[in-house]
């Protein structure tokens, strides 16, 4: 008797996809709150989708670039004030 069924097909290029679109969702989120958090979780993620070999290359590779800009735009944002946090 088995309890589960078996896999059909392997789950990691799902992953990796799915990896591939997050990182793109984050990194233009992080254009617009919260850069220091979501610009390093983007290319941490679009680096992991592209080792595994996603099938989302294109979105992966934005996703690595809009992270990289999102840590661009907190240098200057923090060189422009001299601090790292903002007051209104």
């Amino acid at each position: 008797m088995h309890l589960t069924a078996p896999a059909a097909r392997r789950t990691g290029f799902r992953d990796a996809d799915g990896m591939a679109v997050a990182s793109f969702v984050l990194g233009l989120l992080g254009l617009l709150v919260l850069n220091v958090v979501l610009g390093p979780t983007a290319v941490v993620l679009a680096a992991v989708a592209l080792w595994r070999g996603t099938a989302r290359r294109g979105r992966a590779f934005l996703g690595l670039g809009l992270g990289v800009a999102d840590l661009l735009v907190l240098a200057v944002f923090v060189q422009a004030d001299h601090t790292i946090s903002w007051s209104f």
